[in-house]
């Protein structure tokens, strides 16, 4: 009967929604919805219809800015720590 050799140590395998290229596009769609609502912003402080809309660029900006600012802490300590 053979003996099953199957070696007990194995690299990690990274996912591939943790990788150095992903992080890169989430961050620049993530500058992009931050331009977007920026504009957005602009935009409902010109028309004084749509003053009581302003909340939702603002909460456009604020989540875009929140996971910008993960991914990069994620990438700086990925970066940093190995």
């Amino acid at each position: 009967m053979p003996s099953n050799n199957i070696p007990v140590f194995r690299k990690a395998v990274n996912p591939w929604y943790q990788s150095k290229i992903v992080y890169g596009i989430g961050i620049i769609f993530m500058m992009l919805v931050l331009l977007f609502g920026l504009v957005g912003i602009s935009v409902t402080r010109e028309i004084e219809q749509y003053h009581n809309y302003v909340w939702v660029p603002v909460v456009l900006v604020v989540l875009s800015a929140g996971v910008m600012v993960s991914a990069i802490i994620r990438l700086i300590r990925r970066h940093y720590l190995k």
